[in-house]
């Protein structure tokens, strides 16, 4: 790390990222990722961790913790909602 506690460029690691924002194929109309694709994928970048934040659902999140738990990937399950 450099002084004042920000890391540079070339201190940074994949599994100092996290996608927060993520639509599966559970989110209607809005995501074609599949959970399995997803979760292999982080794990093939290096990353530590991903969130999935379908809209209006959470009907994916027992595959979606699932998954990352066989992969030792951290999920973190979030819902995009409106309330008008």
């Amino acid at each position: 790390m450099s002084t004042g506690g920000i890391a540079s460029k070339s201190d940074l690691r994949a599994s100092d990222y996290v996608h927060l924002h993520n639509h599966t194929h559970h989110s209607l109309l809005d995501g074609l990722t599949k959970v399995d694709e997803l979760v292999t994928r982080v794990k093939e970048l290096g990353m530590n961790a991903v969130a999935m934040t379908d809209h209006g659902t959470l009907s994916g999140a027992i595959e979606f913790y699932k998954a990352c738990k066989a992969n030792d990937v951290k999920p973190i399950i979030g819902i995009e909602t409106y309330v008008a």
